[in-house]
């Protein structure tokens, strides 16, 4: 009986000794679902880019420029005097509005106000940060953002809904040089 309670300690304690196993995860991502979820948001971005296109070549009235970044723009008011814009740390005061691309308006020039930005260190939608820092002092300009550049699969928690595509006219009032 001994032996049999000596075999069964030693069993024990053997096995206590093993370096302890990791556990397998619960869920994983499988591929499928990020390639689909991939396939989705390149549909996305196709179908807004042939509707800003659409909308494009129905504006005769406008030149539009399409960005290295992926939006496009036109001036409404051009600064051709001055060479400066503004680059990383510079503060800039301006004024913008949010339009769906059908025109309708999400937030006004009023309900917005003048808003002061330090380029590239303080929080802004993709394509306004991108889009300021291709204007000069007293300029006008118009953007159209695919979803993608603006607030995206999250909106903006308010009346920003899921994946929409924003126009925006922008003034940029004041450059004050992070040098100044």
């Amino acid at each position: 009986m001994k032996i049999v309670v000596y075999l069964v300690f030693c069993l024990f304690l053997f096995q206590g000794c093993k370096s302890p196993e990791p556990r397998k995860p619960v869920s994983r991502a499988s591929k499928s679902f990020t390639n689909k979820s991939l396939k989705m948001n390149k549909a996305i971005v196709k179908k807004e880019e042939s509707y800003i296109q659409e909308l494009i070549q129905k504006d005769s009235a406008n030149t539009y420029i399409t960005s290295a970044d992926g939006f496009w723009y036109y001036y409404n008011d051009q600064n051709k005097k001055d060479t400066l814009t503004p680059h990383f740390g510079d503060e800039v005061e301006f004024n913008y509005n949010l339009l769906t691309l059908q025109g309708d308006t999400i937030y006004s020039r009023k309900e917005i106000g003048e808003r002061a930005y330090v380029i590239d260190q303080e929080e802004i939608f993709t394509g306004l940060r991108q889009g300021l820092k291709l204007m000069k002092e007293g300029e006008t300009l118009t953007f159209l953002f695919p979803s993608h550049q603006a607030y995206g699969y999250y909106g903006d928690n308010d009346k920003i809904g899921t994946h929409v595509a924003l126009k925006s006219t922008v003034t940029l009032n004041k450059i004050k040089s992070n040098t100044d």
